[in-house]
């Protein structure tokens, strides 16, 4: 989803671009993901339950967090003087996923074949001159910057809780069966917990959200070497094409945004 909203002028100094595709082997793509450089959000969901659940659950994230954050900036600007651990753009982004949560529950209750579906959400939001991340579920946010990459949110899995416990080793989790079993997601219950980490930004910073269906096939050193060697436009569609070449066997979705300047 890209918005289009012509009362949008777009963000000086913040470019973003997208690609999802089914992958090769799932018959349906369950994830969606939101553009909105005017707005300074972009968000990757990757949908689960059965029927066309997944897709409705992650079209349903999409579609409230961007409502959400269009009509809390219309009540005026997110001034803050005080601590950062207070700014109110964390509270947005958070209650965004909230909302969301409590939209795709409400929807699943009327519709019992849409019962128990959820989705995975990891959303960026730029204010000023720091990026405030929200997430809950195994997709991901990285940080490029400079010539290296870092992953900013925490897997909420079962193998990745395993690994944080000392339970399991890295490498281990890569093959384990569990890999795919998430802990935590968006619509399965009313309410959620959402992590959220703010990070201050540097020009030229490269932040990248991806579904599991990246992940899964294209290590962190690889989304590195291909951001280092492709224009930021064509990022998204190389690290897809780099998934499928591999077998494709899940949905993928790569969201980047260039931090080109820092607002004045």
């Amino acid at each position: 989803m890209e918005s289009s909203d012509s009362s949008e002028l777009p963000t000086p100094g913040i470019h973003g671009f997208g690609c999802t595709d089914v992958g090769m082997v799932r018959e349906s793509n369950q994830d969606n993901y939101l553009l909105a450089e005017g707005l300074s959000l972009f968000v990757v969901a990757d949908g689960m339950g059965g029927h066309n659940g997944g897709e409705v659950a992650s079209q349903i994230a999409v579609e409230t967090i961007d409502d959400y954050v269009r009509l809390r900036k219309k009540d005026g600007p997110l001034s803050h003087d005080g601590p950062l651990e207070k700014h109110p753009a964390i509270e947005l982004i958070a209650s965004a996923l909230k909302q969301a949560s409590a939209r795709i529950h409400r929807t699943a209750v009327r519709s019992p074949d849409l019962h128990g579906m959820g989705t995975t959400v990891t959303g960026i939001f730029f204010h000023g001159r720091f990026a405030f991340v929200g997430h809950v579920g195994d997709s991901r946010a990285y940080l490029i910057r400079g010539n290296r990459i870092e992953q900013l949110s925490d897997d909420h899995s079962m193998v990745a809780e395993m690994v944080r416990a000392g339970m399991m080793t890295p490498e281990q989790a890569e093959q384990s069966h569990m890999k795919n079993i998430i802990t935590r997601s968006v619509g399965v219950d009313e309410d959620v917990a959402v992590d959220t980490i703010v990070v201050p930004l540097q020009p030229n910073d490269l932040y990248l959200l991806c579904s599991d269906g990246l992940i899964n096939q294209v290590k962190d050193e690889e989304i590195l070497m291909l951001a280092e060697e492709n224009f930021v436009r064509d990022l998204p569609r190389k690290l897809v094409e780099m998934a499928n070449s591999r077998g494709g066997d899940d949905n993928i979705s790569v969201v980047v945004a260039l931090i080109e300047s820092l607002p004045s």
